[in-house]
C-alpha cells in the first residue's frame, strides 16, 4: 500500500471531521477549511492507488495457461449442446 493512500485517508478523515464540527459550531470557515482538507485527501488517495496500480503486475502475466485453455486453442471453443428433454 502506497503512503499516499494513508495520507490521503488521514487528510480526508480529519477533513471530514474539521467539517462536521464547523457545522454543529456554525463556524464557515471550519467548514470551507475541513471540505477543503478532505478533497485535498481523497485526491491524494486516489493518486496513490493509481501508484499501486502500476506497481502490480497484470494477473496473467507470467502464469501458464490452464489445460482448458490450451484446448480451446487446439479445437476451438467449446459449445455446449441443449439436450432435448
Amino acid at each position: 500500500m502506497d503512503k499516499d493512500r494513508v495520507e490521503g485517508k488521514a487528510k480526508d478523515i480529519a477533513g471530514r471531521v474539521e467539517r462536521q464540527v464547523g457545522e454543529w459550531t456554525g463556524d464557515k470557515e471550519a467548514q470551507v477549511k475541513g471540505a477543503a482538507r478532505q478533497v485535498e485527501g481523497k485526491v491524494q488517495n486516489t493518486w496513490g492507488k493509481a501508484k499501486d496500480a502500476v506497481k502490480k503486475p497484470s494477473t496473467n502475466e507470467g502464469k501458464e495457461d490452464t489445460q482448458e485453455e490450451e484446448a480451446e486453442r487446439e479445437e476451438g471453443p467449446r459449445r455446449d449442446r441443449v439436450v432435448n428433454e
